[in-house]
This record gives C-alpha cells, structure tokens and sequence, in this order.
C-alpha cells in the first residue's frame, strides 16, 4: 500500500490556506470548493484538519472558513522576526512625516512584492497596496528596484515569476522589456512606477541593500499624477536615498532566518 507524502499533505494544506486568505473575508465551502483542485472529500478532510490546529476557523452559523487565532499568532511572530519592519519603522515614520506623502516599505516573496509596512499621506490616496499584501514586482516601483538589484541566478528565477499581465497602458509586458528597464535602474539607482500598476498612481522607490548589494527590501514615496509629477517625485531621491541607508546599516548586523550560517545553525541547542 503506498504512502502518503507528507510533504503532500502540507502543500495541499498551505494551498487551502492560501486560498481562504485569497478571498479576504470568512468563505464558504462552495466558494473554496470552486477554486480548488481537489474532491470533496479532500477538501473537507483538510479544512477539518487546519481548524482542529487552530490555522482557521469554522462559522457553524454561517457555514463559512476563515483565518484562525493561531495563524493570527504566527503571522505576527513571522513578522516580528523574519521582516524588516520592526527595525525600519521610525524610518519610514521619519520619512513619511517629513514628506507628508504615502511611503511604502517591501520585500521580495516569490518574485513578488509582499509589503510590509505602510505609511499613508496626510491627504491619503486610495491605491491597490496595503501592509500584508502582495503586489507584482514588475510593473511596481518598490518591486523594480528590488529586482535590479538580485544576483544573477535570482533574477532569472524571479523573472520567471512574473505575469507580465497588462494593468494599463503603461505596464512593461514583456522580459526583455523588463530587463532594460532594470538596466536603467542599476545605472540611476532609481526606480519609478509610471502609472504601470494603477492609472494616476505613480512612485519613486529605491533598494535597501545589504553589504554585498543584493536586496533587503525597497522603499518608496507613492502619489498620485493629480497632485504630482515624476519629475517633482524625482526631488524625494535624496531623503529615500538617505532612509535606505540608514535602514540598510540597522540591518546589517541582524541576520534573516534563511541566511543563517552553517556554523549558527549547529550551534543552535
């Protein structure tokens, strides 16, 4: 009789998950149902599974799936270690009240941008991004200036991650579209969004990076073409310039999880 992966079980598991969190509200079995890949059954013995553990929760009354309070509890602890918010924080508040402008804060997550943190401007704009979400990196200012920085091998990995999905008439659809303009930013040091994600949305972002130049995250100063051009956008390069730094120096001396050395890693109990 052949046995089941586990390694199987938890990434169909981490797929259910993903895919109740997708929906941004409590789902119901159907609605899961519906954009998952497997029978019934499956999916009832995996949302039984993950409320048991306590990674969702169940809405007898409703009938509905949501995010559960131990999942809420790692979420909170992965981002107190794992992310670069807690350090960068009086930052970007630094930043933002400085500029009165939205400021962003980013990493890369798969190929894409996963923000961070988020600061919004004293006269706020309404805008796809928000602290926690996913956004595409190639067509994002914060994402842009991310990429250009990544070593060679994680470039083309990423690269391959990207949809290149058309958002408005300005969205680079293309890889070789996308290289030059992360040739062009290597050069300036500067990335801009150009109404390529949202129309009238517009940024200047630029990489935190480590030591060697490969990115810690981005940061960026996001506005709106009916209060700004790029060209005024431009005049923020020195203070991001100048926060990027300072973040990238509080950075240095703490490792990411994922970067730990050998050695750290035998000497852990």
């Amino acid at each position: 009789m052949k046995k089941k992966s586990a390694s199987g079980t938890i990434d169909k598991a981490m797929h259910v998950l993903e895919t109740v969190a997708a929906f941004g509200r409590a789902a119901r079995f159907s609605e899961i149902l519906a954009r998952m890949p497997y029978p019934k059954s499956t999916l009832h013995r995996l949302l039984h599974a993950l409320c048991e553990q306590g990674m969702l929760s169940h809405d007898l009354q409703h009938g509905t799936y949501g995010m559960g309070i131990r999942l809420v509890r790692l979420a909170h602890a992965a981002w107190s270690q794992a992310s670069i918010a807690p350090m960068a924080r009086p930052h970007i508040d630094r930043l933002s009240g400085r500029l009165g402008e939205t400021v962003h804060l980013g990493q890369l997550d798969a190929g894409q941008v996963l923000y961070v943190d988020k600061r919004s401007a004293q006269r706020p704009i309404r805008m796809f991004s928000e602290a926690g979400k996913i956004g595409p990196a190639y067509c994002t200012g914060i994402g842009k200036a991310m990429l250009a920085y990544l070593p060679s091998e994680e470039l083309e990995e990423a690269m391959r991650a990207q949809s290149f999905q058309r958002h408005t008439s300005a969205t680079i659809t293309t890889p070789d579209g996308l290289r030059e303009e992360l040739r062009s930013i290597r050069e300036s040091g500067i990335s801009y969004d150009r109404e390529e994600h949202e129309d009238r949305i517009i940024c200047i972002a630029v990489p935190i990076l480590n030591e060697s130049g490969s990115p810690l995250g981005g940061i960026s100063v996001t506005s709106s073409t009916l209060r700004h051009s790029l060209n005024e956008l431009s005049g923020f390069a020195p203070a991001l310039r100048t926060a990027a730094r300072e973040i990238a120096a509080q950075l240095q001396p703490w490792a990411f999880p994922e970067l730990a050395t050998t050695q750290e890693r035998d000497q852990t109990p």
